[in-house]
């Protein structure tokens, strides 16, 4: 059990090495951002986000992350969702992107997050995880909506 953690813990590292390397590179320099990445509980939307998310999309969910300005496409602002789907926030929606992705170039590949495939990596011993993960995650999304 203990090798399994570690060898997960050493392939997310690895992964997200790769894609924020990948990430972060600007038109103008080959410079590179890092992103720490730990395994976080399925059970918090808020920490999951704040993992995985904030460091292009902002902790407020604005799209002012840390590393936003380096990626060739501004991160959306999450907070909006609602407001642009006539007051109603798009759950069905956020969950089917969450799950299965959308082109979006600043996000690599069709995975959504950038983080799919580290994720998913994490959630093999468990599939149901990943599900809780992206539920939990979407409510979160829900929560930081703009009144």
């Amino acid at each position: 059990m203990l090798k399994n953690l570690l060898f997960t813990v050493m392939a997310v590292a690895i992964a997200a090495g790769a894609c924020v390397a990948a990430a972060g590179r600007t038109d103008q320099s080959n410079a590179k951002s890092t992103i720490p990445v730990q395994k976080t509980s399925p059970l918090s939307g808020k920490q999951m986000y704040g993992s995985y998310c904030a460091s292009c999309h902002g902790l407020n969910g604005k799209g002012n992350g840390s590393i936003a300005a380096s990626l060739k496409t501004a991160p959306a602002d999450l907070t909006v969702l609602s407001k642009n789907n006539g007051g109603k926030f798009p759950g069905a929606h956020v969950t089917t992107v969450l799950q299965y992705g959308v082109r979006i170039p600043s996000h690599g590949t069709a995975e959504m997050p950038a983080w799919g495939p580290v994720l998913g990596k994490m959630d093999q011993a468990n599939p149901q995880e990943r599900l809780l993960r992206i539920s939990n995650l979407s409510h979160y999304l829900e929560t930081i909506q703009a009144k």
